[in-house]
């Protein structure tokens, strides 16, 4: 069952020549985090400069909860770059396909390293750490 404190994830994608907005942004991410309307946000991972488990571009994790998308996606739309936002359920291949949305151009992820469905350790991860 889905509840406003269901866990999400947001992975902001950047190309290197955009890098210093997506710092921006990680930045701002950073240093609002548990503050204000964003007091449901509760992880901002590293950037990562190359491909990371499904992920083929850089990019960089927020972890939050589901009543903090009225305030996460605009400020991602705002910044111009691209981004997979998905629950965390119990199945990892429908979060990053059917569950998923995508701002701007979706990017072709690389499924098989995603967990099978029934063990998702990204759970175990939530709000912790990211890869």
């Amino acid at each position: 069952m889905t509840t406003n404190h269901a866990p999400y994830h947001a992975h902001v994608y950047y190309e290197i020549g955009d890098r210093a907005t997506a710092e921006r942004l990680h930045r701002m991410f950073s240093d609002a985090k548990g503050i204000g309307n964003l007091t449901s946000v509760l992880f901002v991972g590293e950037m990562r400069d190359r491909s990371v488990g499904p992920h083929p571009k850089p990019q960089f994790e927020i972890h939050f909860l589901e009543d903090a998308l009225p305030a996460v996606l605009p400020l991602i739309k705002a910044s111009g770059l691209r981004a997979l936002v998905h629950p965390l359920t119990d199945d990892d291949v429908a979060d990053h396909t059917t569950l998923a949305h995508w701002i701007g151009d979706p990017v072709e992820l690389d499924l098989a390293t995603l967990d099978p469905p029934g063990i998702n350790q990204g759970l175990a991860r939530f709000g912790k750490s990211d890869f």
